[in-house]
């Protein structure tokens, strides 16, 4: 480790000349160069020794750059230097004091207005499509007042716009986004993600959704904070069963006791026969296949759509909220040619989507740091999507039957998609409860189509066995079908732990026992360091704080509840080369006051918009980056209205850069269906072309291929003659090259063998070559399915599937022998 070491004391001390830290510890009357040496004598002090946890701290650089390699070895030298310059100030009753402030070991007390309430918690649990999120609505919906808090900003906006349709004055509040019913600040319910939860107003009934996302090692705090901060009389949470352990000691923590509400799946969950095999024209409508990666999904659409000539929509988190849900409602129409989708994990929650089968591409997934198998309850919540009872088939009969009843009943259908948990139940359930008013034809009619072959007696209940109810499970390749169907026949563990994240208060704190110039960063680990916490509790990673702590830590002039804000903003470490430049621009004008226009940004790429759209994944790329710089502008807009002031014209742009996600989508898929098309005209005109050649016509003209261009599956052809293989005549057909006026010469020559014989006298040898090109013409040239072999003669002129090689060798290649020879 001693030149790697050397390296890092370098970049150390080069990055210590810049900090602020530097006029400090120059105030304390000390030198830079001094205090440095000083750290680096305890350093190498404590090598070799590992008696007290004072002297470890060589054998921690060892750990850190075996880990993390040559950067986790500075970022540990650095924080080991602040530790020391900052320890050297610190007297017994200081660091106890910290320890204090640390403590988290009690997070109920920190909502003292929570604790004066009475609640009642209701806990909803139950597997994906049992209804539990649409009993739970149900009760939002008949209280005065309420809110609703989500995952994700796509659930958020369904109920927002299920509320106002039921009459039920709504808001939407999310991080970049306030909406309120006509514009009128005065409203009885609110719809929000689930860090937006307002903890200072009482309602009547508050819903919780997704609440095992309260174990999430990134976002556990948010679930943890609305259930022990909500204030609601009635708290209705809704999640998988393996929560049930967890909220009943944390409820107990308060004095309270949930009241479990448990549910089965509406239709059954079942593993198809078998995998695919890697055979995508085994695809059926309203499949969706699942892959991890973007690059990934990418690929399969463009697979699909030539493989099977319709057209796929695609999801996955890189994709605006809206964009993702225009997708899926593309897919989930069944009067389109939208059969399919591809998406990532991004489906499992937060979409009405009508898929029938989950295919999932594999097994194994990248987390960010290292691949591994898919956890189990991703797998189950994943596969859980398939066989909801709206499926693409069922879809145009479930509209039928809502306006039936609607027209019974005097209503006008409301343009909204309800909750996708409760799309058929709710509506099953007006028949239902409509019955003594409805003629009997339109209720059997309405309960039939929408729920085939249930018992008018009890429509929620699903029919058994009902094929059309059932959701099917399997995998593209054949080796991960064993892993997927032992994973949907186990429960996964119960979560032991809810996550915690200091609140900005104790953060503010905490940082005023350091001096000024002390990093940002260096505080949240030292707070993480000294926290101590209860045992049903983990804190949450601090990995994309820290990352955004150092990327404002040279913009000086912020206030620690700025950086607080900074370090909360959604911008993800997956995008570095976006945010290593506007998060750093986006704080200066914080800093400065001014400057907050979104056109006075220089680093966000609105000149995109003034380009020519490209049909094109890298295109593509570029407008999703500049849609996640405007939502990070937007939703600091509401943070420091004062310098972010055009949010206006963001949300304009905002809207502008959807539609044009869109229309790319949309062109991709337009240019596969064009180039697929191009590819079988050019194999119908070769094989019309080869047809003519053999049968002895003249004149005949191959022009497939551009001067100087390879054939359309990406590979170079060429003429090769003799069952040795060898290339008979290299300069009649040049590999890759402009092959008309050499195939035109042996085109003449094809009339007439060397002998003079005519090709079309030559019998049996004619008709197994004519047999060939029909059969070749069926099978439409499937340039993906054939193996780039070198065949003889004219078969060299077509990439041949493998069951025709045979035919070639045998037939067709005596004529191109004849062809091409020179006399």
């Amino acid at each position: 480790m001693g030149e790697a070491l050397s390296k890092a004391w370098r970049a150390v001390e080069r990055h210590l000349r810049e900090a602020p830290i530097r006029s400090y510890i120059e105030k304390e009357g000390h030198t830079l160069e001094s205090t440095l040496d000083a750290y680096k004598a305890n350093v190498y002090k404590s090598k070799g020794a590992r008696t007290t946890l004072k002297l470890e701290l060589y054998h921690m650089l060892e750990q850190e750059f075996a880990l993390k390699g040559l950067p986790g070895l500075e970022a540990r030298l650095k924080y080991g230097f602040y530790a020391y310059v900052t320890g050297l100030r610190f007297t017994p009753s200081d660091i106890e004091n910290q320890k204090a402030v640390a403590d988290l070991r009690y997070p109920v007390e920190w909502y003292p207005g929570t604790r004066m309430l009475q609640r009642r918690i209701h806990l909803h649990v139950g597997p994906t499509n049992s209804g539990k999120t649409y009993h739970a609505l149900k009760s939002l919906e008949a209280a005065a007042t309420g809110m609703y808090a989500g995952p994700l900003r796509l659930l958020a906006h369904e109920v927002f716009m299920r509320m106002n349709a039921k009459g039920r004055r709504t808001a939407l509040i999310t991080g970049e986004e306030r909406r309120a019913p006509d514009d009128d600040p005065q409203f009885d319910i609110s719809s929000c993600t689930v860090e937006m939860l307002d903890l200072n107003k009482t309602v009547d009934v508050a819903v919780i959704d997704e609440i095992q996302m309260l174990g999430s090692d990134d976002r556990g705090w948010a679930w943890t904070q609305a259930l022990l901060g909500v204030k609601a009389k009635e708290v209705h949470l809704c999640g998988e069963a393996r929560t049930v352990p967890l909220v009943q000691a944390l409820c107990a923590m308060v004095g309270e006791k949930p009241i479990i509400h448990r549910y089965k799946r509406l239709s059954p969950l079942e593993m198809d026969k078998q995998s695919l095999d890697g055979d995508l024209n085994k695809l059926r409508k309203g499949d969706c296949i699942v892959s991890f990666s973007v690059m990934g999904i990418h690929a399969l659409r463009k697979a699909i759509e030539n493989k099977t000539g319709k057209k796929v929509a695609t999801v996955y988190g890189g994709l605006p909220p809206e964009t993702r849900a225009q997708q899926a409602r593309l897919f989930n129409d069944p009067d389109n040619d939208y059969d399919y989708l591809v998406a990532s994990d991004a489906i499992g929650m937060g979409l009405n989507l009508s898929i029938k089968r989950v295919i999932f591409e594999s097994s194994v997934k990248f987390d960010g740091q290292k691949r591994g198998t898919l956890a189990l309850a991703d797998i189950k919540q994943i596969a859980g999507r398939a066989g909801r009872y709206k499926t693409a088939q069922a879809a145009t009969d479930k509209s039928e039957a809502e306006e039936d009843l609607s027209a019974a009943k005097g209503e006008t259908v409301a343009d909204v998609n309800l909750i996708s948990e409760s799309n058929v139940t709710d509506l099953v359930d007006s028949a239902h409860r409509y019955q003594p008013s409805l003629p009997p034809s339109i209720y059997e009619r309405a309960l039939s189509l929408l729920h085939p072959g249930a018992d008018p007696s009890n429509p929620l209940e699903p029919p058994p066995n009902d094929p059309s109810n059932i959701g099917l499970v399997t995998t593209l390749e054949k080796m991960d079908y064993p892993v997927i169907q032992k994973a949907l026949g186990k429960e996964p563990p119960p979560i032991k732990t809810a996550g915690l994240l200091f609140p900005g208060t104790i953060v503010d704190r905490f940082a005023q026992y350091f001096p000024p110039g002390t990093p940002f960063s260096y505080v949240l680990l030292r707070l993480s360091e000294l926290a101590q916490l209860n045992t049903h509790f983990h804190l949450c990673g601090l990995r994309e704080a820290l990352w955004l702590a150092d990327l404002i830590e040279p913009v000086r002039n912020l206030t620690i509840l700025d950086r607080i804000v900074f370090t909360s903003t959604p911008a993800g470490m997956g995008d570095p080369e976006l945010w290593s430049g506007i998060i750093p621009a986006l704080a200066k004008c914080v800093e400065q006051q001014s400057g907050g226009a979104l056109y006075d940004i220089a680093e966000i790429p609105l000149e995109l918009l003034e380009t020519e759209v490209k049909m094109d994944r890298p295109y593509l790329r570029q407008l999703e980056l500049l849609h996640k710089a405007i939502v990070v502008y937007l939703w600091l807009s509401y943070r420091f209205a004062g310098v972010f002031s055009t949010r206006a014209l963001a949300q304009e742009v905002k809207k502008r850069v959807e539609d044009r996600i869109g229309n790319v989508l949309e062109g991709l898929s337009l240019e596969n269906k064009r180039l697929e098309l191009r590819k079988r005209r050019k194999a119908d005109e070769r094989a019309a072309r080869m047809e003519t050649m053999i049968a002895g016509e003249e004149d005949v003209y191959f022009d497939d291929q551009e001067e100087g261009q390879e054939g359309e599956a990406g590979i170079t052809t060429e003429i090769a003659g003799g069952s040795d293989g060898e290339v008979r005549d290299e300069a009649l057909i040049e590999p890759g090259g402009n092959d008309e006026e050499a195939l035109t010469a042996s085109s003449d020559r094809a009339t007439k063998g060397p002998d003079g014989m005519s090709v079309s006298d030559q019998g049996p040898l004619y008709k197994r070559a004519a047999k060939l090109v029909e059969e070749a013409k069926k099978n439409r040239y499937n340039l993906e399915d054939s193996a780039s072999t070198k065949v003889s003669g004219l078969g060299a002129q077509l990439e041949i599937p493998k069951h025709l090689h045979e035919a070639v060798d045998t037939g067709a290649t005596e004529i191109g022998k004849d062809a091409i020879s020179r006399p």
